[in-house]
């Protein structure tokens, strides 16, 4: 009889998740997270294949001061400004994961074993700006395994076609519409189609749409509380999982359809949703719910470390929980608009908060490493 151990238990769900044809990203990074071998021990034991960050994600983590005074005394020292500092220790923390998990990147081709980091959120609405740092900040990593993240505004639409032609692999963020999400999957064909004219090898390229959702039912469900009838309440929980499982068919049809077969007959690479704001907001849901619902091949699910546990402890993964679910999704967003919710003032709200919030955190950020750069008696000016 085969001993079931902790280790063992805990890694059941996540490899049947993997299994699926998940990848299981993780949703964090930290210079302590690298030094500590926990990024490492986390590839190796709970399944993780990639790593995505943001604004948010940066300020906790080089905030808290933690692991960076040495390199903040050196930045001290040569008088760099607050701006400089920041992307040499974020894109060192970044290059860093990448060496953690090019071993998963040479042994997945290239599919994952990927870490994103995102352009300043300030450029969100100036399209040669994001193109020029998107450059700028694959040069600083300088690893084949990074991503740069792009968010999918306005703006950022012809920017990651113009990146993607440039054959920088590319992860769109701050995707909360059906309109949107089918206005990223063109551009990064016309990307694809830009690279494919330069005669740049479209196989080396990769990009994920990072399609949000917990922040969908946050909004909501708000609205439907405030509603308060029966029918209102009885949709609470429900419009995050349909609007993701619509992106998915949305998915299914464009890399099936007359343009994709042309781009995938040159060895292109399929741009796979993944899943975004996993961690459930409400306590009275259950905390593997993003996980658990949104279960399809060729997906990617990436997870703050929280979820990723939660998942691990106590993960559902019964197959897929998508593709079979598309009348339903269509019905339960249908029945919001009829109580008066508009779905397009939702995802255009939800855009502008996502956008904003990532720009509040940068600044923070740069707050947090102008007061330290000051402390060590340099001026960051």
């Amino acid at each position: 009889m085969i001993e079931v151990t902790e280790a063992t238990a805990t890694a059941g769900a996540l490899k049947r998740l993997s299994d699926e044809g998940v990848s299981i990203w993780l949703d964090d990074l930290s210079r302590g997270r690298i030094e500590s071998g926990n990024l490492a021990e986390l590839v190796r034991t709970r399944h993780v294949v990639g790593v995505t960050t943001n604004p948010s994600i940066f300020q906790a983590a080089i905030g808290s001061g933690e692991g960076y005074e040495e390199q903040l005394t050196d930045l001290a020292v040569r008088g760099v400004t607050v701006d400089e500092a920041v992307r040499m220790m974020t894109t060192a923390d970044v290059r860093a994961a990448a060496d953690v998990l090019r071993p998963v990147y040479e042994a997945t081709g290239g599919r994952d074993g990927r870490v994103s980091i995102e352009v300043d959120p300030r450029l969100a609405h100036d399209t040669r700006a994001t193109v020029a740092e998107a450059r700028q900040l694959a040069w600083l990593v300088d690893r084949p395994n990074v991503m740069i993240k792009i968010p999918a505004t306005k703006a950022g639409l012809p920017a990651i076609t113009e990146v993607i032609g440039l054959g920088i692999s590319v992860n769109v963020t701050l995707i909360f519409s059906l309109e949107r999400y089918s206005q990223v999957m063109d551009a990064y064909l016309a990307g694809l189609e830009q690279a494919r004219a330069k005669g740049l090898d479209l196989s080396l390229i990769h990009s994920v749409a990072s399609f949000f959702v917990s922040r969908v039912d946050s909004e909501i469900d708000k609205r439907l509380t405030l509603l308060g009838t029966t029918d209102a309440l009885a949709l609470k929980g429900r419009a995050a999982l349909a609007n993701a499982r619509l992106a998915y068919q949305a998915y299914e049809q464009v890399f099936d359809g007359d343009r994709w077969t042309a781009l995938g007959g040159a060895r292109a690479n399929k741009q796979r949703p993944l899943w975004a704001s996993t961690g459930v907001k409400d306590p009275a849901y259950k905390d593997t719910l993003y996980v658990d619902d949104l279960v399809a091949p060729g997906t990617v699910n990436t997870m703050p470390e929280a979820t990723l546990n939660a998942a691990a402890d106590h993960g559902d993964i019964t197959g897929d929980t998508v593709t079979g679910g598309y009348a339903q999704a269509r019905a339960d967003l249908a029945a919001v608009e009829r109580l008066g919710i508009s779905y397009d003032e939702v995802v255009r709200q939800l855009e502008d908060e996502g956008v904003a919030k990532f720009e509040v955190a940068w600044q923070e950020l740069l707050d947090a490493v102008t007061k330290s750069l000051n402390s060590k008696g340099v001026d960051e000016e």
